[in-house]
């Protein structure tokens, strides 16, 4: 049974840092596609970094130059590297897997499998 696990969450103050981290296990052949996914209060779900096995990445535009996405196949684990943290930041992280061979879309129904997410809240 596919599992990803977060971690890494918490409270900052603006312009801090966080890095949040997912293992996957469970699983024969990897996934093709992993990415973040937030939702901010009252808000729909966002695809905020995706990774593609070939290390192709994508941002949504109002992270870009502050996060960074990583992937180690090899340890199937995934970061998010969160720099110069906003307000607006505050949301439910989630580590999610497409296991379907798709490219990363930052679309989040793309995603099948979700970890159980992890709170970051900046103030």
């Amino acid at each position: 049974q596919v599992q990803l696990v977060e971690s890494g969450g918490g409270s900052v103050q603006a312009g801090g840092s966080l890095t949040l981290s997912c293992v996957a296990s469970g699983y024969t052949h990897g996934p093709y596609c992993m990415g973040w996914v937030r939702q901010r209060p009252g808000k729909e779900r966002e695809g905020v970094a995706g990774i593609d096995t070939d290390g192709s990445i994508s941002y949504v535009d109002s992270v870009k130059g502050r996060f960074t996405i990583s992937r180690y196949g090899y340890r199937n684990t995934m970061h998010l590297q969160m720099n110069s943290l906003k307000p607006e930041d505050t949301a439910m992280y989630y580590c999610a897997a497409d296991f379907s061979g798709a490219r990363c879309s930052l679309q989040e129904r793309q995603y099948g499998r979700w970890g159980q997410g992890t709170q970051v809240t900046v103030s």
